[in-house]
């Protein structure tokens, strides 16, 4: 069996036994970090970027963000009871800072350690945008999205490794390969898979700020507030981390029906007034 044969079968080896099920959409993703590694990093990490900036406490604002990071906690975790992932969040330990920073910024590392910096309070302008944020960046961490982008950066440094292996007796080929794999992987293979989490954590998102008692069809015009205040200056979606913002608006109408129906099913028929 040649070097070629035998790097794809290790490969597919190694995917085939190092999956995970996303709770949210019943897919196999890659898993080729485990969260009882990932967990203490990330908590590591949170610890030292608070550290090393502002942390806002005692004002309405840092109030807002762990009131509404709260609601969307008890929202998750609500919706996993309830479609059997009793005990997914036993290792998430829920932590909700205000950043004083320009940045229009907000993320949820795994484990489930958010920060919201103050840049982007304007442009969430009420409680309802924030918890539009605040469900779209706890989507990530409860997909295990972060998980999955290590897995793929593991998978493609394993990849060009194992082509360069294949190559080593060409040398003109393997330089053609070296040229063109960081482009085509990226393009191809990275950026896509950035963007498909992006949707789904839109998604998602939209369905844990209404399961919060939050209106969802708040998060579009959240989303038109993004696109003015970048004046529409954007890479092509093909060459984005993100989907566009038109994309974005777009789906986000299309899905807060559902994301209404979903939190009826709970009881949830009214949302909190916008203000």
């Amino acid at each position: 069996m040649n070097t070629k044969k035998i790097t794809a079968i290790l490969v597919l080896l190694l995917m085939f036994i190092s999956c995970a099920t996303n709770p949210f959409t019943g897919k196999k993703t890659m898993a080729f970090v485990s969260n009882n590694q990932l967990f203490p990093a990330s908590f590591s990490q949170y610890n030292q970027v608070l550290s090393e900036n502002k942390v806002v406490t005692g004002t309405s604002e840092a109030e807002m963000i762990r009131r509404v990071g709260q609601r969307i906690a008890v929202a998750s975790e609500r919706w996993l009871n309830a479609n059997g992932h009793q005990g997914y969040l036993k290792d998430y330990k829920w932590e909700y800072k205000l950043i004083e920073s320009e940045q229009v910024n907000a993320w949820c590392m795994p484990g489930g350690k958010i920060a919201f910096y103050t840049g982007i309070l304007p442009i969430a302008a009420n409680e309802t945008g924030v918890a539009a944020i605040m469900g779209h960046e706890v989507a990530h961490a409860l997909a295990n999205h972060g998980q999955q982008r290590m897995s793929a950066a593991y998978l493609q440094q394993g990849l060009a490794l194992a082509g360069n292996v294949a190559l080593m007796n060409d040398p003109q080929k393997q330089q053609i390969f070296n040229q063109s794999y960081g482009v085509v992987s990226t393009v191809g293979g990275m950026l896509p898979f950035s963007r498909s989490h992006e949707t789904q954590a839109d998604e998602i998102g939209l369905r844990l700020m209404a399961l919060a008692g939050y209106n969802p069809d708040e998060a579009s015009e959240l989303w038109k507030r993004m696109k003015a205040k970048s004046g529409g200056q954007a890479p092509p979606e093909f060459l984005s981390t993100h989907p566009s913002n038109d994309t974005r608006i777009n789906n986000l109408k299309q899905w807060a029906p559902a994301a209404k129906a979903e939190a009826a099913k709970f009881g949830v028929t009214e949302f909190r007034p916008i203000n």
